[in-house]
């Protein structure tokens, strides 16, 4: 018994958007959710253009988007706590802090 793979092109696709998702689901979380909105939020590094530099945010604003596809109303946003893990790497060796900026939103 072997893993089976979509042949066709469509499904193939959504193979691997699945699969981007997936290993991107700690960079983007929709935390909070209820029927009229939630809390986004994403990581972010000061030194790589900060919160609205972050590649991340794209994700963030799309996942509004899908949730709320008549439009949303930010209500506030704002460095909300991330989170801390050791380095044992070669040259990196220390603690690391994660930044996430998080997007409190409401469905129009």
């Amino acid at each position: 018994m072997g893993l089976r793979f979509p042949t066709r092109p469509v499904g193939l696709w959504l193979w691997a958007a699945a699969a981007l998702f997936t290993a991107c689901s700690d960079a983007v979380q929709l935390t909070h959710e209820t029927e009229i909105g939630g809390v986004v939020t994403y990581l972010y590094k000061e030194d790589r253009g900060g919160p609205m530099g972050s590649p991340h945010r794209k994700a963030a604003l799309k996942l509004m988007d899908t949730k709320c596809p008549t439009g949303y109303i930010v209500l506030r946003d704002g460095e909300i706590k991330g989170y801390s893990s050791m380095s044992s790497a070669e040259g990196q060796e220390g603690e690391i802090t994660g930044r996430r900026w998080g997007i409190q939103f409401r469905c129009k």
